[in-house]
């Protein structure tokens, strides 16, 4: 990470102003990933380690979208300027071609001109304003050619980093998994009741059945004191980074509208509470995949569909910021070296979706209002 950080900051001097950006953009994103390779490091002996590790896992994701987005930049950047410069193909031919007989050693017949003494003197005129103009105009292409060579540098250097760090977020992801296995500490509300919960599971045909039955189906369910949630209506953290790709009731390719919002993410994304909650349900559920529900406050329930892989049970209270689990396509995310030169705003790259639902007093409510949706999570 250390030589990554240098080598782009010699760039950023080295290269044209144009270039800059991209350069700055590209060391910045490795002293993401450097500081969360940092923090990995530090998590391994830290005495919370799931919280450390949750912490190390967002920093690599943060450093990654970033690295990701400054070699897309690196992408469009290169693919501009040569472009340009294949357009400018024959201008160059020329223009070598003048600098050359301007620079080569004039014969005596090169003062000689057709129409004397006059058109002799005119010629070298024309030649003496036209000069400064070549030279310029081969100052520019000499700085796009040297600009082209550092971005394919950069380019090849960025991916090499993008490598590492997804190798290294992969290790974190896999402490984490360990970490949240080996936790025995978490407080429990209730004691979930298996049997009943398959029954209600085996008879419900909507989110909202499932939801409504959900009160039902503990065992010794106790009162616990939970920080009030009314005050953070509007300002809570997305569960996962990611970026709103279809909000509530907007329907699909087939027509079909949820009250919830659904949230494009990177593979293998780690999914966290927004708040302090119980865990009223945890599982595969109809067609949502593994779902999570928490209870943040008694009459407010979070609904999270689509994870992989999912941590904790039913019953227990969790902090803000626990690890509810992690997204899919981790496969997918390994061989993601490329950068793709489409607008990543679009959701490109995110092939992974978490569903998103919020019910208050069993009436769905707009994920909207009540998360901060307004960047990248």
């Amino acid at each position: 990470m250390k030589i990554f950080a240098a080598i782009t900051l010699a760039m950023t001097l080295a290269v044209p102003a144009a270039a800059q950006d991209v350069a700055t953009q590209a060391r910045a994103a490795a002293t993401q990933l450097a500081d969360a390779s940092a923090k990995l490091e530090k998590a391994e002996g830290a005495r919370n380690r799931v919280k450390a590790l949750s912490e190390t896992v967002r920093a690599y994701e943060a450093g990654l979208t970033a690295m990701r987005d400054g070699l897309r930049r690196v992408v469009l950047r290169e693919e501009q300027l040569s472009r340009k410069l294949q357009a400018s193909d024959g201008e160059i031919a020329q223009f070598l071609g003048v600098l050359q007989s301007v620079g080569a050693n004039p014969s005596p017949t090169a003062f000689f001109h057709p129409q004397g003494p006059t058109g002799t003197a005119r010629a070298g005129m024309l030649l003496a304003e036209l000069t400064p103009a070549l030279n310029a105009k081969a100052g520019l292409l000499r700085k796009d050619l040297q600009e082209v060579q550092i971005l394919r540098s950069l380019q090849q250097d960025a991916a090499d980093q993008l490598q590492i760090g997804l190798s290294d977020v992969q290790r974190a992801r896999v402490s984490l998994n360990r970490a949240m296995a080996e936790r025995t500490d978490l407080p429990k509300r209730f004691t979930e009741d298996p049997v009943r919960t398959a029954i209600l599971i085996s008879s419900t045909e909507t989110l909202t059945g499932f939801a409504s039955g959900l009160s039902e189906i503990t065992l010794d369910d106790q009162g616990v004191d939970l920080p009030p949630l009314d005050d953070r209506i509007g300002g809570l953290v997305l569960p996962v980074q990611g970026i709103v790709l279809r909000a509530a009731n907007e329907a699909d390719a087939a027509g079909i509208k949820r009250p919830g919002m659904i949230i494009a993410t990177r593979a293998g994304a780690l999914v966290t509470t927004p708040t302090a909650a119980t865990i009223r349900y945890l599982g595969p559920l109809l067609d949502y995949g593994n779902v999570v529900i928490l209870e943040p406050q008694s009459d407010t329930l979070f609904v999270f569909a689509g994870l992989d892989v999912t941590y904790g049970a039913a019953g227990q209270v969790i902090a803000e910021g626990t690890p509810l689990g992690l997204m899919g396509g981790l496969s997918a995310e390994n061989n993601a070296t490329s950068a793709s030169t489409d607008g990543d705003g679009a959701g490109n790259g995110r092939t992974e979706t978490l569903y998103i639902e919020v019910r208050q007093q069993n009436v769905p409510q707009d994920p909207a209002s009540w998360f901060r949706t307004d960047k990248d999570g």
